[in-house]
This record gives structure tokens, C-alpha cells and sequence, in this order.
């Protein structure tokens, strides 16, 4: 019942991420946005995430799991109620900061669930299906936002959003609340920052925050290019599908790569691979082209997050996990804020395509820091690495 629980959960809440992800800068382009404007609007969903991450983690150790959950789920109806109700910039830019946040709780919490109540000869199971029910959502939501706005309206995409909201934040009430830390224990920032001193943990660190940066970029670029070439919102909608299918592809043999090829081969192999896909966008106009760089993008991106995701799961102090998984979303946070405001400005400067080319030279670039990065301060935790993901 818990696990059936949780994938209801963050199907659900996946679902509304693919929905309105890809078509909010459509949106905004609609409303008159500039391409910086784009950004900013890209790094709202993680400023204020940033700074409360830790915390968010601290939060769920010491209260349980339910509450951030539940809480978490009636922001994000409150995210998606704003721009159906006043489709202007300032609703889009509110409704990024509060799903932004909500999404802090709600993913910590779920994470938690499922590496406390999981038997740990289950937990690889359990979270492998959590990481399909993830990678479904993202199958089917940007296909479906695409024709929610192609035959209705934007407002109506996120209308069909929050309906999944309220269905979700009734299901949040079941989720188990288990306390992990006694109340009176105090951990610092730093104590948490000192974490990273585990060269294992900093690499997950590092690879996680270039692939979620990587796939964000993506998702908030590539509709405005497709659009600026003639396809339509739903053919944009499909090609994201396809990126969201071979993730759910690559994780099905994560497993079996890793214990083939092992984690770092497969890691690097997997970031090369999307930052190539991300350099062959602007020389592409064909449908068919785009949809097979987005493939070979989701097979790369695919692999990052559920490999770090392991990684640092397993090297936390078991007391602690919501705080390190805090630590986590932190780092991704830092990366979602920056990298939008900067390809924003880029964009702006240069043109819409160098966001493609740069972003790809990025994920290049960031191999030759994993590949220097030292593999064995936690040796029990590197040949634990199955399929996961969780943003």
C-alpha cells in the first residue's frame, strides 16, 4: 500500500511537471517575453529552492513525511490555479517560484518513504519503480500539454494540471510519517556542507547538477526553436515524449550496463552522448532529426540522475538521509538557477542557438571533471548503483 501510494503520488505530480514545463515558455513568448525573460522565468522554479533545501531535508527528518507531502501538494494546485486564473507573466513567474518550492517538500519526503519502508533487498525494486512511473510522466505529459494548447488554450493545460493536483494532495494524507532524527539533535549548515568531503558523494553531485541542468535547458529552449522553424505544439510535445521514452528505455538496462561496463564508463559514455545530441539541434530543421537527438539525449540524460541518485542515498548517514538528499537539491537548485539566467543572456546576445551549442560544450567539458574525480571514499556504495531518478 505505500509504494502503490507513492507512485500514485509522483505520477501525479510528474504529470503536471511535463504538462506545464514545456508549454510555459510558449506561453510566455505568447505574452511578449524576451528570450532572457525566458530565463529568468526557467531559474524562478529553483531560487527559492536554493536556499531551503537543507532545510526542507532537516524538516522532513524531524516532523515525518506526510506533512511536506501534503503541504507540498496544495502548492503546487496553488502553482497551477495561479496562471489558469490570470494568464499574465507575473501568475507564470508566481507559480514557478511556489511549484519551485512545494517541489522541495514533496520529492525529499518521497525519497525518504521509500528508502525507510523499503526492505533493503527491495529498495533497488522499489525505487526502479519509481523511477518508471517518473519516466511515464514524462512520456506522456509533454504530448499531452502540446495538444491541450494546440486545440484548446494554455489556460486550459493548466486547468487539466490542477485537477491531477487535487486528486494528488488527497492521496498525500496516506503516506506513512516516520520520524528519522530525535528532535533535540542540531546539525549546522556546515555540518551539512562538510558532507561533500566524500569525493563519491561530490561526483554525484557534480553529474546529477549537469543533467538536471542539461534536460531543463532543453525543455524551456527547444519549444521556442521548434517554434521559430514551424512545428507545431503538439509535434513539440511528441518529440519531448520520445526523450522522455528512451529514458524509460536506458533505465531498463541501467542495471545490467553498470554491472557490465561499470558506473564510471557508463556515467561518462552517457553524458558524452547527450552533449553531442545537444550540439546536433541547431543544425536540424527535419522532425524526424529532432526526434532522434531527443532520443539520444534521453538515453544520455537518463543514466545521470539515477546513478547519483543512489550514490547519494547510500552515502548518507542513515539519520540524515533527508538532509543529504537536501545537500542534493541543493547543488541541482544552484545549477537550475544559474545555467537559465546565463543561456538567457547568451540567447539574447547571440541568438537561440548558441544556447544548444554552449550547453552541449558544457556537458563535454563536465566528463573530464567526473573522470578526475576520486572513486573510493565509499567503495560499498559504487557497485550499488540500479535504476532511480528523481529530480
Amino acid at each position: 500500500m505505500i509504494l502503490q501510494t507513492v507512485i500514485i503520488i509522483i505520477f501525479g505530480f510528474q504529470m503536471i511537471l511535463n504538462i506545464t514545463r514545456p508549454i510555459i515558455t510558449l506561453f510566455a513568448s505568447e505574452l511578449g517575453a524576451s528570450t532572457f525573460d525566458i530565463g529568468a522565468l526557467t531559474a524562478a522554479y529553483a531560487f527559492f529552492p536554493l536556499f531551503i533545501a537543507i532545510y526542507a531535508g532537516k524538516i522532513a527528518d524531524k516532523v515525518g513525511d506526510r506533512l511536506p507531502v501534503f503541504i507540498g501538494m496544495i502548492g503546487v494546485s496553488l502553482g497551477m490555479a495561479l496562471p489558469f486564473l490570470f494568464p499574465t507573466m507575473w501568475s507564470l513567474y508566481m507559480s514557478q517560484v511556489v511549484v519551485g518550492i512545494s517541489h522541495v517538500f514533496v520529492v525529499l519526503s518521497l525519497q525518504n518513504v521509500l528508502g525507510n519502508w523499503a526492505p533493503e533487498d527491495k529498495r533497488d525494486h522499489y525505487y526502479g519503480i519509481f523511477s518508471t512511473a517518473v519516466s511515464v510522466a514524462a512520456v506522456i505529459g509533454p504530448v499531452t500539454g502540446g495538444y491541450l494548447v494546440q486545440y484548446f488554450s494554455y489556460p486550459t493545460a493548466f486547468l487539466a494540471s490542477l485537477l491531477i493536483s487535487i486528486i494528488t494532495v488527497a492521496v498525500a494524507w496516506l503516506i506513512p510519517n516516520t520520524k528519522r532524527r530525535p528532535e533535540n539533535k542540531k546539525v549546522s549548515l556546515l555540518a551539512s556542507i562538510s558532507l561533500l568531503k566524500i569525493s563519491v558523494l561530490r561526483t554525484a553531485l557534480i553529474s546529477s547538477a549537469l543533467v538536471l541542468y542539461s534536460r531543463d535547458i532543453f525543455v524551456a529552449y527547444f519549444p521556442l526553436y521548434a517554434k521559430d522553424i514551424g512545428i507545431t505544439a503538439s509535434t513539440i510535445g511528441w518529440i519531448l515524449s520520445i526523450q522522455g521514452f528512451a529514458m524509460v528505455i536506458i533505465r531498463a538496462y541501467l542495471a545490467r550496463l553498470v554491472d557490465s561496463y561499470g558506473r564510471e564508463r557508463v556515467l561518462i559514455s552517457s553524458i558524452l552522448v547527450a552533449g553531442f545530441s545537444f550540439m546536433l539541434v541547431p543544425f536540424t530543421s527535419e522532425v524526424f532529426l529532432l526526434g532522434l537527438w531527443a532520443a539520444l539525449m534521453g538515453f544520455g540524460l537518463g543514466c545521470g540522475q539515477p546513478l547519483s541518485m543512489t550514490t547519494t542515498y547510500n552515502a548518507s548517514p542513515k539519520s540524515r538521509t533527508g538532509e543529504v538528499l537536501g545537500l542534493r537539491l541543493t547543488t541541482n537548485r544552484l545549477s537550475q538557477l544559474i545555467a537559465p539566467v546565463f543561456f538567457g543572456l547568451v540567447g539574447s546576445w547571440v541568438g537561440i542557438l548558441s544556447v544548444f551549442f554552449i550547453s552541449g560544450a558544457f556537458l563535454l567539458g563536465g566528463t573530464m571533471v567526473i573522470r578526475g574525480s576520486k572513486q573510493g571514499d565509499v567503495p560499498q556504495v559504487v557497485d550499488s548503483a540500479k535504476k532511480v531518478e528523481f529530480k
